[in-house]
């Protein structure tokens, strides 16, 4: 006897399989369509979260830095030579930043591209970014800033002037992260860890540092280094603190990686400023590591003719 007096014919029984397999089908279906949903959700990613998770990678970056420096406890040792013939110091404060900026980003946005500038073969943090964004980025950035993920390259610098950290001379010692998307640098953040002040920039959208009233462009004050590019950025820029350096113009003649300028670029892009090769091209943030044509950075001045008032740039000499 059926279920509540119900007798279900050879036939019935066969439409009520049909029916069944029916209904399964139908709820795998929907759990397969809801799960690629949630896929291609998040295979994009809203920049203004993207910026809010950079400054928080610099900072957790930065306390690392901090720490190790104050405890003397940096293990140096040297991972080789420059193209230029120096040494190449790699201390614990480079690795451990490493990992706290490295692995906050991967373990958020695990599908993004984000190279650094130093690779522990440590495991890797378990810290997820808490998703809290920063009042000022609320109050300059509106949210819905979404890009594949795919188009996304992350830069990010442990421990820029990793030389001068061993000197303690720590004004020039930053980290930072940058976001480019399609090779164009789109977010910058520049972190000073001994003095906790962090410079962003969001190009099209914002920035919480700005330029100078003026510059001098007929008799410039000009910075050139080998090294903590993201101190010589802030040079350009309203001073952020006492110690801060200032100049008109900064250029880098020798071989430089990617991670050392993107997030310069960004802020001043962000600021209406320029950064360029020493013959006047765009960077691409994208593919290979290294920048060969050396770079020059202005703002609020004629890029242009700045770039023909340089010296013939020969790349192969270097």
């Amino acid at each position: 006897m059926a279920p509540m007096g119900i007798r279900l014919s050879p036939l019935g029984i066969a439409v009520f399989c049909l029916l069944g397999v029916g209904v399964i089908y139908h709820l795998y279906a929907g759990v397969l369509s809801s799960r690629i949903a949630s896929f291609r959700q998040k295979s994009t990613v809203d920049l203004r979260d993207l910026l809010a998770l950079s400054m928080e990678a610099a900072v957790q970056g930065g306390r690392e830095v901090k720490r190790i420096r104050e405890d003397n406890t940096l293990e140096e040792k040297s991972k080789g030579k420059t193209k230029e013939g120096a040494s190449e110091k790699l201390t614990l404060g480079d690795l451990n930043s490493h990992r706290k900026m490295f692995y906050l980003i991967k373990n958020t946005y695990p599908y993004i591209q984000v190279n650094s500038e130093e690779h522990a073969n440590a495991e890797g943090e378990a810290t997820v970014w808490t998703r809290i964004i920063p009042e000022e980025i609320l109050g300059k950035i509106s949210g819905m800033k979404e890009v594949p993920a795919e188009r996304i390259t992350v830069w990010i610098d442990p421990l820029d002037a990793t030389q001068e950290y061993t000197e303690n001379l720590q004004k020039y010692v930053t980290t930072m992260v940058c976001v480019a998307v399609d090779g164009d640098p789109v977010i910058g953040v520049i972190h000073k860890p001994f003095t906790g002040y962090t410079a962003w920039g969001f190009v099209g959208e914002g920035s919480n540092v700005a330029p100078r009233a003026s510059y001098n462009t007929n008799f410039p004050k000009v910075v050139v280094s080998r090294s903590h590019s993201g101190y010589k950025v802030l040079a350009l820029l309203d001073p952020t603190d006492e110690e801060q350096e200032t100049a008109d113009i900064y250029i880098h003649v020798t071989y430089i990686k990617k991670w050392d300028i993107c997030a310069g670029d960004a802020i001043l892009r962000s600021l209406g400023g320029q950064m360029t090769t020493l013959k006047g091209e765009q960077i691409d943030y994208s593919g290979t590591e290294g920048n060969k044509g050396g770079l020059l950075a202005s703002i609020k001045t004629d890029h242009k003719a700045l770039v023909k008032r340089l010296p013939p740039w020969e790349e192969s000499k270097q």
